[in-house]
């Protein structure tokens, strides 16, 4: 699977603010800052996840489709995916 520049742009987003985390952690902020950072941080992650899932999901069933074969185990990969991720 190739990554788009969208899904790499949504990482390098995680990745600031997970420094800026760190920069919060390193300063002594209020614990309540650094929970809504990381916090924010998670739902970045799990819609990243959630992003990259279906957009494989999508070219799974297409090629499947294609193929003339059945997508029905793919969905269930994907599916399996998702609660992994949780």
């Amino acid at each position: 699977m190739e990554y788009d520049a969208k899904v790499k742009n949504r990482i390098k987003r995680l990745e600031g603010q997970l420094r800026g985390v760190l920069r919060l952690m390193e300063e002594g902020s209020d614990c309540r800052d650094v929970i809504t950072q990381l916090s924010a941080s998670r739902t970045a992650i799990d819609r990243t996840i959630g992003v990259i899932v279906s957009n494989n999901l999508i070219e799974c069933v297409q090629e499947a489709y294609e193929n003339g074969e059945d997508s029905e185990e793919k969905v269930k990969e994907a599916v399996n995916l998702l609660v992994k991720s949780r």
